[in-house]
C-alpha cells in the first residue's frame, strides 16, 4: 500500500514539474550583457531616427519619392551616353577584373590552404596562417584597395590587387575547412602505404573535396563581381560601375542608371545559373 502511494506521489510530482515553464536560458551575466547591448542598440536607432536632419522631407514624402524614382529607374530605362555593345563592353571588363582577381586568389589560397588545415599541416603553422588571414578579412575590401591606390595609384592595378588580397584571406579560410572535414582514416590509410605529403594531396584531398572548392571559388566570384561594380566608381577601376557612378552623380539620369542595373541584375543571374550548373555537372562525375 505505502509502495503504491509512493508511485502516485511520484507521478502527481511529475505532473505538476511538466506544468512549469522550462528555462532555456538561464539567467546570467551574458544574456544580460547581450540584452543590455541590443537594447541599447533600439534606443540608438530609435533616438537617431528621431534626430536626423531631414533637410525639411517628411516620412511621407520621402517614401513617395523614393518609389517614384524607382518607377523612373525600371520603367523608363534608356541609353542615353552608351549604347547596347558599349554596355556590355563595360559589363566585360567588370567580369574581368572579377575573374581575374578570382583566379589569382584561388591559386595562391589552394596551397596556402593546404598548410592551414591542421590534418595536413602543423598546429603552429596553421594557427599562425589562421591568424594572418583573419586580420585580412577584418580589413573591408574597399580599405585594401584604397591601401594599395597609394603605392599603385588609383586604378585597376590597386583594385585587382586589394581585391585579391581579400579574396585570398576569404578563401584560405573556407578551402582549409573543407580539406580539414576530409576523413582522417583516409589519410592515415594513404601514409601508411608509403604515400607523402603531396601524393595525398593529389589522390585523396584534392579529389575528396573538388565540390566545396568550385562551389567557394564561385561565391566568391560573385562576392568580387559586386565589388568590382564599386570599385569601378571608387578606386576608378573602370567597367560598368564607373558608368553607373557618372550617371548617378554626374549626369543625373535616372533612367541611364536603371539600364545599368538591369545589366547587373541579369549578368548576376547568369553567373549564378552557371555556378549552379557546373557544380551539378562535378557531382554527377
Amino acid at each position: 500500500m505505502s509502495v503504491e502511494n509512493t508511485v502516485t506521489t511520484k507521478t502527481s510530482s511529475e505532473l505538476v514539474n511538466r506544468d512549469k515553464p522550462i528555462k532555456v536560458k538561464p539567467l546570467n551575466k551574458v544574456t544580460i550583457v547581450i540584452r543590455l547591448t541590443l537594447l541599447s542598440l533600439v534606443l540608438l536607432s530609435i533616438y537617431g531616427f528621431l534626430t536626423f536632419d531631414y533637410k525639411d522631407v517628411g516620412l511621407i514624402e520621402g517614401i513617395a519619392a523614393s518609389i517614384a524614382n524607382f518607377r523612373v529607374m525600371f520603367t523608363e530605362a534608356h541609353f542615353s551616353h552608351f549604347n547596347f555593345l558599349e554596355g556590355l563592353h563595360q559589363v566585360f571588363i567588370t567580369i574581368g577584373l572579377a575573374l581575374l582577381t578570382t583566379l589569382i586568389g584561388a591559386i595562391i589560397s589552394l596551397f596556402l590552404g593546404l598548410f592551414a588545415a591542421q590534418n595536413l599541416s602543423t598546429v603552429r603553422v596553421s594557427n599562425m596562417i589562421k591568424s594572418f588571414v583573419a586580420f585580412i578579412r577584418a580589413v573591408p575590401t574597399v580599405l585594401w584597395v584604397l591601401i594599395f591606390a597609394v603605392s599603385a595609384g588609383l586604378g585597376s592595378v590597386a583594385a585587382v590587387i586589394g581585391m585579391t588580397f581579400h579574396s585570398v584571406g576569404y578563401l584560405i579560410k573556407a578551402y582549409s575547412e573543407s580539406f580539414e572535414e576530409l576523413d582522417e582514416g583516409v589519410i592515415e590509410a594513404l601514409r601508411a602505404s608509403g604515400a607523402n605529403w603531396w601524393q595525398i594531396v593529389w589522390q585523396a584531398v584534392i579529389p575528396s573535396t573538388i565540390t566545396y572548392l568550385v562551389s567557394w571559388s564561385f561565391l566568391r566570384f560573385e562576392i568580387n563581381f559586386g565589388v568590382a561594380v564599386a570599385m569601378g566608381a571608387a578606386a576608378g577601376a573602370g567597367g560598368i560601375g564607373y558608368d553607373m557612378f557618372m550617371a548617378s552623380t554626374f549626369y543625373l539620369d535616372l533612367r541611364e542608371v536603371g539600364t545599368i542595373t538591369f545589366y547587373i541584375l541579369i549578368f548576376a543571374i547568369l553567373l549564378e545559373v552557371v555556378a549552379i550548373r557546373i557544380k551539378r555537372h562535378l557531382k554527377t562525375v
